[in-house]
Protein backbone atom coordinates (compact mmCIF):
# COMPACT_ATOMS: atom_id res chain seq x y z
CA UNK A 1 0.00 0.00 0.00
CA UNK A 2 1.74 3.24 -1.00
CA UNK A 3 0.87 6.89 -0.05
CA UNK A 4 0.85 9.29 -2.23
CA UNK A 5 1.72 12.54 -1.14
CA UNK A 6 0.32 16.24 -2.20
CA UNK A 7 2.09 19.26 -1.96
CA UNK A 8 -0.41 22.27 -2.56
CA UNK A 9 1.05 25.85 -4.36
CA UNK A 10 -0.27 29.05 -3.24
CA UNK A 11 -2.92 30.62 -4.86
CA UNK A 12 -2.26 33.25 -6.68
CA UNK A 13 -6.13 34.55 -6.99
CA UNK A 14 -7.49 36.87 -4.71
CA UNK A 15 -10.27 35.13 -2.45
CA UNK A 16 -14.15 35.72 -3.09
CA UNK A 17 -17.24 35.92 -1.32
CA UNK A 18 -17.98 38.71 1.45
CA UNK A 19 -14.62 38.41 3.22
CA UNK A 20 -12.69 40.50 1.29
CA UNK A 21 -9.06 41.61 1.24
CA UNK A 22 -7.47 43.51 4.22
CA UNK A 23 -6.76 46.50 1.50
CA UNK A 24 -9.75 46.59 -0.17
CA UNK A 25 -13.95 46.46 1.14
CA UNK A 26 -16.35 43.40 1.10
CA UNK A 27 -18.03 42.82 -2.09
CA UNK A 28 -20.96 43.58 -0.34
CA UNK A 29 -20.81 46.61 1.24
CA UNK A 30 -20.12 49.97 -0.37
CA UNK A 31 -17.32 51.98 -0.39
CA UNK A 32 -18.80 54.83 1.29
CA UNK A 33 -19.92 52.65 4.25
CA UNK A 34 -16.58 51.13 3.89
CA UNK A 35 -14.61 54.64 3.84
CA UNK A 36 -17.07 55.87 6.52
CA UNK A 37 -16.39 53.00 8.74
CA UNK A 38 -12.23 52.59 8.62
CA UNK A 39 -11.54 55.43 11.03
CA UNK A 40 -13.18 53.33 14.07
CA UNK A 41 -11.63 50.00 12.61
CA UNK A 42 -8.22 52.02 12.42
CA UNK A 43 -8.83 53.19 16.12
CA UNK A 44 -10.16 49.54 17.36
CA UNK A 45 -6.78 48.34 16.14
CA UNK A 46 -4.41 50.93 17.68
CA UNK A 47 -6.72 51.18 21.16
CA UNK A 48 -7.98 47.84 21.52
CA UNK A 49 -8.50 48.36 25.43
CA UNK A 50 -10.39 51.98 24.93
CA UNK A 51 -12.70 51.90 21.86
CA UNK A 52 -14.27 54.81 23.07
CA UNK A 53 -11.22 56.88 21.99
CA UNK A 54 -12.32 57.89 18.77
CA UNK A 55 -16.20 58.59 19.72
CA UNK A 56 -14.57 60.99 22.90
CA UNK A 57 -13.08 62.89 19.78
CA UNK A 58 -16.07 63.52 18.26
CA UNK A 59 -17.53 64.84 21.23
CA UNK A 60 -14.46 67.14 22.43
CA UNK A 61 -16.38 70.45 21.44
CA UNK A 62 -19.24 70.01 22.73
CA UNK A 63 -17.66 68.16 25.72
CA UNK A 64 -15.75 71.50 25.80
CA UNK A 65 -18.46 73.53 25.99
CA UNK A 66 -20.15 71.82 28.81
CA UNK A 67 -17.06 72.47 30.76
CA UNK A 68 -16.65 76.33 30.53
CA UNK A 69 -21.11 76.30 30.59
CA UNK A 70 -22.26 73.34 32.65
CA UNK A 71 -25.96 74.14 32.96
CA UNK A 72 -28.36 71.78 30.57
CA UNK A 73 -30.85 74.29 29.90
CA UNK A 74 -31.56 77.71 30.81
CA UNK A 75 -32.38 78.05 34.49
CA UNK A 76 -35.83 78.76 35.86
CA UNK A 77 -35.77 78.73 39.39
CA UNK A 78 -33.36 80.28 41.84
CA UNK A 79 -31.36 77.58 42.58
CA UNK A 80 -30.89 76.94 39.40
CA UNK A 81 -29.63 80.11 38.22
CA UNK A 82 -27.12 79.96 41.34
CA UNK A 83 -25.97 76.43 40.30
CA UNK A 84 -25.31 78.47 36.50
CA UNK A 85 -23.11 80.90 38.21
CA UNK A 86 -21.52 78.43 40.43
CA UNK A 87 -20.96 75.99 37.88
CA UNK A 88 -19.39 78.37 34.95
CA UNK A 89 -16.26 79.43 33.94
CA UNK A 90 -17.13 82.91 32.23
CA UNK A 91 -19.98 83.71 35.08
CA UNK A 92 -18.09 82.38 38.18
CA UNK A 93 -16.54 86.00 38.30
CA UNK A 94 -20.14 87.60 38.68
CA UNK A 95 -22.13 86.90 42.26
CA UNK A 96 -24.94 85.14 42.19
CA UNK A 97 -27.07 87.41 43.82
CA UNK A 98 -26.82 91.20 43.40
CA UNK A 99 -28.38 94.12 44.95
CA UNK A 100 -31.57 95.87 42.95
CA UNK A 101 -29.53 99.04 42.82
CA UNK A 102 -26.29 97.54 41.12
CA UNK A 103 -28.37 96.85 37.86
CA UNK A 104 -28.83 100.99 37.44
CA UNK A 105 -26.36 102.14 34.85
CA UNK A 106 -26.14 105.57 36.92
CA UNK A 107 -24.86 103.53 40.09
CA UNK A 108 -21.57 103.01 38.38
CA UNK A 109 -21.71 104.53 34.51
CA UNK A 110 -19.72 101.30 33.85
CA UNK A 111 -17.00 102.57 34.37
CA UNK A 112 -15.08 99.93 35.64
CA UNK A 113 -15.79 97.86 32.54
CA UNK A 114 -14.77 100.61 30.36
CA UNK A 115 -11.14 100.88 31.58
CA UNK A 116 -10.83 96.92 31.57
CA UNK A 117 -12.36 97.50 27.90
CA UNK A 118 -9.69 99.95 26.77
CA UNK A 119 -6.86 98.29 28.49
CA UNK A 120 -7.88 95.44 26.47
CA UNK A 121 -8.03 97.77 23.09
CA UNK A 122 -4.19 99.09 24.14
CA UNK A 123 -2.91 95.54 24.14
CA UNK A 124 -4.12 94.67 20.70
CA UNK A 125 -3.11 97.69 19.42
CA UNK A 126 0.28 97.90 21.32
CA UNK A 127 1.20 94.10 19.95
CA UNK A 128 0.34 95.68 16.61
CA UNK A 129 2.57 98.43 16.99
CA UNK A 130 5.57 96.18 17.79
CA UNK A 131 5.29 94.88 14.37
CA UNK A 132 6.30 97.90 13.18
CA UNK A 133 8.23 99.99 15.67
CA UNK A 134 12.51 99.81 16.43
CA UNK A 135 13.23 100.89 19.77
CA UNK A 136 16.35 103.35 18.47
CA UNK A 137 17.09 106.75 18.48
CA UNK A 138 18.08 106.60 14.20
CA UNK A 139 14.91 104.82 13.57
CA UNK A 140 11.95 105.70 15.88
CA UNK A 141 10.38 108.97 14.66
CA UNK A 142 11.09 107.29 11.05
CA UNK A 143 8.98 104.71 11.86
CA UNK A 144 6.58 106.50 13.21
CA UNK A 145 6.41 108.79 10.19
CA UNK A 146 6.31 105.19 7.96
CA UNK A 147 2.79 104.28 9.86
CA UNK A 148 1.18 107.27 8.08
CA UNK A 149 2.21 106.88 4.97
CA UNK A 150 3.96 102.99 4.12
CA UNK A 151 1.64 100.65 6.78
CA UNK A 152 -2.16 100.09 5.94
CA UNK A 153 -4.34 101.27 8.82
CA UNK A 154 -1.29 102.17 10.55
CA UNK A 155 -2.73 105.62 11.88
CA UNK A 156 -5.65 103.97 12.74
CA UNK A 157 -3.75 101.72 14.83
CA UNK A 158 -1.81 104.70 16.58
CA UNK A 159 -4.68 106.79 16.98
CA UNK A 160 -6.48 104.23 18.77
CA UNK A 161 -3.57 103.43 20.79
CA UNK A 162 -2.93 107.16 21.58
CA UNK A 163 -6.62 108.04 21.80
CA UNK A 164 -7.40 105.02 24.68
CA UNK A 165 -4.71 105.97 26.81
CA UNK A 166 -5.68 109.09 27.29
CA UNK A 167 -9.08 107.84 27.72
CA UNK A 168 -8.06 105.38 30.37
CA UNK A 169 -6.69 107.86 32.71
CA UNK A 170 -9.94 109.82 32.68
CA UNK A 171 -12.11 107.13 32.85
CA UNK A 172 -10.10 105.45 35.82
CA UNK A 173 -9.87 108.55 37.55
CA UNK A 174 -13.68 109.06 36.85
CA UNK A 175 -14.39 105.08 38.29
CA UNK A 176 -12.34 105.93 41.51
CA UNK A 177 -14.48 109.36 42.03
CA UNK A 178 -17.32 107.07 41.63
CA UNK A 179 -16.21 104.71 44.01
CA UNK A 180 -15.14 107.07 46.78
CA UNK A 181 -18.55 108.79 46.13
CA UNK A 182 -20.29 105.88 46.93
CA UNK A 183 -18.11 104.51 50.00
CA UNK A 184 -17.26 101.52 48.31
CA UNK A 185 -13.85 101.78 49.53
CA UNK A 186 -15.10 100.99 53.36
CA UNK A 187 -14.81 97.54 54.72
CA UNK A 188 -15.10 94.98 53.85
CA UNK A 189 -13.42 96.10 50.77
CA UNK A 190 -10.70 98.35 51.92
CA UNK A 191 -7.83 96.11 50.11
CA UNK A 192 -9.20 96.41 46.76
CA UNK A 193 -9.04 100.22 47.11
CA UNK A 194 -5.67 99.60 47.95
CA UNK A 195 -5.44 97.75 44.87
CA UNK A 196 -7.60 100.55 42.14
CA UNK A 197 -5.07 103.27 43.75
CA UNK A 198 -1.97 101.11 42.29
CA UNK A 199 -3.97 100.54 39.32
CA UNK A 200 -4.71 104.38 38.70
CA UNK A 201 -0.60 104.87 39.28
CA UNK A 202 0.48 102.65 36.91
CA UNK A 203 -2.39 103.67 34.21
CA UNK A 204 -0.13 107.24 34.69
CA UNK A 205 3.20 106.06 34.56
CA UNK A 206 2.65 103.47 31.70
CA UNK A 207 0.77 106.71 29.67
CA UNK A 208 4.27 108.43 30.95
CA UNK A 209 6.21 105.81 29.80
CA UNK A 210 4.63 105.72 26.31
CA UNK A 211 5.14 109.12 25.78
CA UNK A 212 8.91 108.98 24.94
CA UNK A 213 8.20 106.41 22.04
CA UNK A 214 7.93 108.64 18.87
CA UNK A 215 10.96 110.63 19.52
CA UNK A 216 9.91 113.68 18.85
CA UNK A 217 10.76 116.99 20.02
CA UNK A 218 7.53 117.02 22.29
CA UNK A 219 8.66 113.50 23.35
CA UNK A 220 11.82 114.37 24.20
CA UNK A 221 11.10 117.78 26.05
CA UNK A 222 8.77 116.51 28.17
CA UNK A 223 10.37 113.29 29.37
CA UNK A 224 13.55 115.77 30.01
CA UNK A 225 11.19 117.86 32.18
CA UNK A 226 9.97 115.26 33.67
CA UNK A 227 13.52 113.33 34.42
CA UNK A 228 14.46 116.19 36.06
CA UNK A 229 11.70 116.64 38.74
CA UNK A 230 12.40 113.08 39.75
CA UNK A 231 16.19 114.38 40.27
CA UNK A 232 14.93 116.90 42.32
CA UNK A 233 14.16 113.74 45.17
CA UNK A 234 17.41 115.19 46.85
CA UNK A 235 15.35 116.74 49.41
CA UNK A 236 14.75 113.39 50.97
CA UNK A 237 18.23 113.01 51.17
CA UNK A 238 18.46 116.47 52.94
CA UNK A 239 15.60 115.29 55.10
CA UNK A 240 17.19 111.87 56.38
CA UNK A 241 20.84 113.91 56.73
CA UNK A 242 18.97 116.27 59.05
CA UNK A 243 18.23 113.59 61.32
CA UNK A 244 21.99 111.79 61.25
CA UNK A 245 21.06 109.42 58.50
CA UNK A 246 23.12 108.73 55.38
CA UNK A 247 22.68 110.89 52.07
CA UNK A 248 21.56 108.01 49.89
CA UNK A 249 21.07 111.00 46.76
CA UNK A 250 17.52 109.71 45.84
CA UNK A 251 17.44 112.47 43.01
CA UNK A 252 20.18 110.80 41.65
CA UNK A 253 19.73 107.23 41.72
CA UNK A 254 15.51 108.12 40.65
CA UNK A 255 16.96 109.93 37.36
CA UNK A 256 19.32 107.46 36.68
CA UNK A 257 16.97 104.23 36.87
CA UNK A 258 14.51 106.35 34.10
CA UNK A 259 17.12 107.48 32.39
CA UNK A 260 20.30 104.93 32.34
CA UNK A 261 22.46 108.55 32.14
CA UNK A 262 22.07 112.31 32.40
CA UNK A 263 20.78 112.83 29.71
CA UNK A 264 17.85 111.59 27.47
CA UNK A 265 19.14 109.32 25.02
CA UNK A 266 19.48 105.99 23.40
CA UNK A 267 19.53 104.16 27.06
CA UNK A 268 16.26 105.94 28.24
CA UNK A 269 14.56 104.88 24.90
CA UNK A 270 15.37 101.42 25.48
CA UNK A 271 14.26 101.70 29.47
CA UNK A 272 10.82 103.24 28.60
CA UNK A 273 10.29 101.16 25.78
CA UNK A 274 10.68 97.62 28.29
CA UNK A 275 8.79 99.29 30.80
CA UNK A 276 6.29 100.47 29.02
CA UNK A 277 5.48 97.07 26.54
CA UNK A 278 6.68 94.16 29.05
CA UNK A 279 6.87 95.45 32.82
CA UNK A 280 4.38 97.46 33.33
CA UNK A 281 1.54 95.93 31.31
CA UNK A 282 2.23 92.50 33.01
CA UNK A 283 2.03 94.02 36.60
CA UNK A 284 -0.98 95.48 35.22
CA UNK A 285 -2.69 92.84 34.18
CA UNK A 286 -1.82 91.29 37.38
CA UNK A 287 -3.16 93.29 39.26
CA UNK A 288 -6.73 93.52 37.35
CA UNK A 289 -7.12 89.89 38.06
CA UNK A 290 -6.29 90.48 41.66
CA UNK A 291 -9.16 93.51 41.05
CA UNK A 292 -11.83 91.06 39.91
CA UNK A 293 -10.99 88.24 42.40
CA UNK A 294 -11.67 90.78 45.23
CA UNK A 295 -14.98 92.46 43.62
CA UNK A 296 -15.74 88.43 43.49
CA UNK A 297 -14.70 87.72 47.11
CA UNK A 298 -16.21 90.88 48.52
CA UNK A 299 -20.04 90.23 47.45
CA UNK A 300 -19.82 91.71 44.07
CA UNK A 301 -20.98 96.30 43.71
CA UNK A 302 -20.61 97.76 47.12
CA UNK A 303 -24.10 98.16 49.04
CA UNK A 304 -25.12 101.49 50.62
CA UNK A 305 -26.40 99.23 53.52
CA UNK A 306 -22.78 97.92 53.96
CA UNK A 307 -21.54 101.75 55.22
CA UNK A 308 -21.84 102.25 58.54
CA UNK A 309 -24.37 104.94 60.04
Amino acid sequence: MSTQLQTSTPSTTEPSGNGGGAGRPPDDVSLGAWLRALPGRINRAIYRQAPEVFDNVKLLPYNLYKSIYRTTAFPKTERERSEAFFNSFLLHIQPAKIEKHALRFTYTFGLGLLSFYLFLILTVTGILLMFFYVPSTEDAYNRMLDLRSAVSFGMVMRGMHFWSANAMIGVVFFHMCRVFYTGAYKPPREFNWVIGVLLFVLTLVLGFTGYLLPWDQLAFWAITVGANIAGKADFISTQLASLGLPDYHFGVISKNILLGGDTVGQEALLRFYVLHVALLPSILGVLIVGHFWRIRKDGGISSPKESPE
